[in-house]
């Protein structure tokens, strides 16, 4: 918890001193990416909403149990939550803010909604750091409750 809390003062101190906008190129791709992911997801696909995270084992995803490191692991954990497409229901992104915190790393705040039929909907927030490696902005990682 420590170590979280030191990161998210270190985040917010580091996009105080060097927060930049983000280009509207950049806000662009993550924007595309999250259209994808709402549409993998809707479609029942984890492995395509995926796309968007590092695979890496250095890739963190931090949610109500805590934190879950590497690409598979983040993947396992989506399958086991949302074992089937009446559980995943149907994903929408609510973007509130990109701020750019250097050349390679972009900080993003937004909600999540989950409509279901069957289920109550569900919905949160996330902050996640998106990284540019190869040419390619992913999420390095994902805060979300």
């Amino acid at each position: 918890m420590r170590q979280l809390f030191f990161l998210l003062c270190l985040l917010a101190l580091t996009s105080t001193v060097f927060g930049q906008s983000v280009t509207q190129k950049e806000a662009n791709e993550i924007n595309k990416t999250f259209k994808n992911q709402e549409k993998a997801w809707n479609k029942g696909d984890l492995e395509g909403f995926m796309n968007s995270y590092w695979e890496s084992d250095s890739l963190k995803f931090i949610g109500k149990n805590g934190i879950t490191y590497g690409y598979n692991a983040t993947l396992d954990r989506y399958k086991k939550s949302y074992p089937d497409t009446e559980t995943m229901g149907k994903l929408s992104f609510d973007i509130l803010s990109m701020e750019k915190l250097g050349k390679k790393h972009i900080f993003v705040v937004g909600k999540w909604y989950l409509k279901r039929e069957a289920k109550e909907d569900v919905g949160g927030h996330f902050t996640l750091v998106w990284k540019k490696i190869n040419g390619k902005w992913v999420i390095v990682s994902d805060h979300s409750s």
